[in-house]
């Protein structure tokens, strides 16, 4: 049965994706690197499917616009869920800025019978844009680039995520132990 995820050893019980959704710079790869970290040192199979190497290369050549972000969210999910159905946790930081994105990959789920979690890391444009890791914010005020998500592109907050993650207001090791808590509310450690 699909979502099952039975190893020889028997039930696996992480076989869950964990989508972090929210804006960029907001903290979602470093939060999915930092829980992966603690689980496998637990000995617990898990693999972060970061948005930006998946769009190098399962994505490569789709543009910024809305149907190339919503077939790369697809893209990511179908992944996930294939992962997912085999045992993995999955951990999944993408923005998705769409909610009807981030439907069709629940829904996948649910047919597949497969774990689905969404939290949203929840930052504040003005503290992502100082962040800016990747420089973006400030080469969309330069004019160099538009279609930023959550600037001049919209961000879709989920209504009701799993969990909501105040990044911006408590420290790295705070938020991955609030992910791990989740995870273990949920019977999934």
């Amino acid at each position: 049965m699909p979502g099952t995820g039975t190893t020889a050893a028997g039930p696996a019980t992480g076989g869950t994706t964990l989508w972090l959704t929210g804006l960029p710079s907001a903290g979602k790869t470093t939060l999915a690197y930092g829980l992966a970290a603690r689980l496998r040192a637990e000995g617990r199979r898990v693999e972060v499917l970061d948005g930006d190497e998946i769009r190098s290369f399962l994505s490569a050549g789709l543009g910024f616009g809305r149907a190339d972000r919503e077939t790369h969210v697809r893209r990511v999910g179908f992944v996930a869920e294939l992962l997912a159905s085999h045992g993995v946790l999955v951990l999944v930081p993408v923005i998705a800025p769409y909610a009807d994105g981030r439907a069709a990959v629940r829904r996948h789920h649910e047919k597949e019978g497969t774990r689905y979690l969404e939290v949203h890391v929840a930052t504040p444009v003005e503290v992502c844009s100082v962040r800016d890791v990747k420089g973006l914010y400030a080469r969309q005020a330069a004019g160099e680039i538009s279609g930023l998500t959550g600037v001049d592109d919209p961000y879709e907050v989920p209504e009701s995520p799993q969990l909501r993650i105040e990044a911006h207001e408590q420290s790295v090791e705070e938020s991955v132990g609030a992910l791990y808590a989740l995870l273990g509310e949920r019977g999934l450690l």
